[in-house]
């Protein structure tokens, strides 16, 4: 039911644009998010989005470098990565809430991606 592609080798600095296909059955009135897991490491929340776009929600350690957005007329979600650093490195997995709000909560999401990978080399 979710679809994230867009994930990528890419150097210190760049930038990358991770996209998320759903349904409209899926996530029509539900908040969608991000989350990562690096290897190792549990996973983690990245950003997330109310089911209408206009409150969103981020991890401190991405704040003021990636964005999340949604296009409901496409059943589209997509994250905004600039200025990449190694440790953003990490599979990245999009998911729909249970809710309509933009929770940073693993336990409030329903369905889950199968991930895209990013690798970010220094």
């Amino acid at each position: 039911q979710l679809q994230a592609s867009g994930g990528g080798l890419v150097q210190a600095g760049g930038s990358l644009r991770l996209s998320c296909t759903t349904s409209r059955r899926t996530s029509s009135n539900n908040g969608m998010g991000w989350f990562r897991q690096a290897p190792g490491k549990e996973r983690e929340f990245v950003a997330a989005s109310d089911w209408r776009g206009g409150n969103t929600n981020y991890a401190d350690s991405v704040k003021g470098r990636f964005t999340i957005s949604r296009d409901n007329a496409k059943n589209m979600l997509y994250l905004q990565m600039n200025s990449l650093k190694p440790e953003d490195t990490a599979l990245y997995y999009c998911a729909v809430s249970r809710y309509s709000g933009s929770s940073s909560a693993p336990e409030a999401y329903q369905y889950w991606g199968q991930g895209t990978q990013v690798t970010v080399s220094s």
